[in-house]
């Protein structure tokens, strides 16, 4: 695969993820009441008409929601509350594409969730308003960006990085990593590079938001060079 066609087959990937999201949300599979495990078998259900035979599962949940959008999984059962978060990351069906996507959904009429998953879009964008304005931007800086834009926020983040290399596999422990590999606080390379493999480097922004007083978190994951 050449570098144009594999920029496109990114660019294909995050297309059938937001078509997906778009499923969901306009069949109202999330709702108060089902389990977790419930609306994840219903988003399986749609993904394979959606994916075809490329969706694939490899193990892992798309949905956690209230307390458990705080750690990583392995998450323990939970029925969704009528005021939870809800995250949708469909990382293991965009494994054949090398790309990640997720997003969070906002129950009910408690303002302090919307509010959260507010100030995710901002943070989200000021990462990629920051990643556009600078040529030779390096990963520790935008890392350093992003904890800030949180911090304006009155947020922490949930990871100790918000983003990593396409066809790299989520890290949750930064021993376990190559720091140029990730968006975080080690990598001190330009994140516009060739890679070693000949490759362009092509980057998925990962934003973990966690409102630590009200113990929730909201997730935003998308392409970050591409799009």
């Amino acid at each position: 695969m050449d570098v144009g066609l594999r920029a496109l087959h990114l660019l294909e990937g995050q297309r059938l993820a937001q078509r997906l999201f778009a499923q969901v949300i306009a069949t109202e599979v999330i709702k108060p009441g089902r389990s977790e495990e419930e609306v994840d078998n219903r988003i399986a259900l749609i993904a394979r008409e959606v994916f075809g035979v490329r969706a694939g599962r490899v193990g892992r949940r798309f949905v956690p929601a209230g307390s458990n959008t705080v750690v990583g999984g392995p998450w323990p059962e939970r029925v969704i509350g009528a005021q939870d978060l809800v995250v949708l990351d469909f990382e293991s069906l965009l494994a054949p594409y090398e790309t990640g996507f997720a997003r969070t959904v906002a129950l009910g009429d408690a303002l302090v969730r919307p509010r959260l998953v507010h100030d995710l879009a901002v943070v989200a964008a000021g990462a990629r308003d920051a990643f556009r304005a600078d040529d030779a931007i390096t990963g520790r800086e935008l890392y350093a960006e992003v904890r800030s834009l949180a911090a304006r926020a009155d947020r922490s983040l949930g990871a100790w990085h918000c983003g990593r290399l396409t066809g790299t596999a989520p890290a949750p422990h930064a021993e376990a990593t190559r720091p140029e590999a990730f968006i975080g606080p080690d990598n001190d390379r330009p994140l516009r590079r060739t890679l070693e493999e000949g490759w362009q480097a092509h980057w998925i922004l990962q934003i973990h938001l966690v409102d630590d007083q009200r113990g929730h978190a909201a997730v935003h994951t998308e392409l970050l060079d591409l799009v």
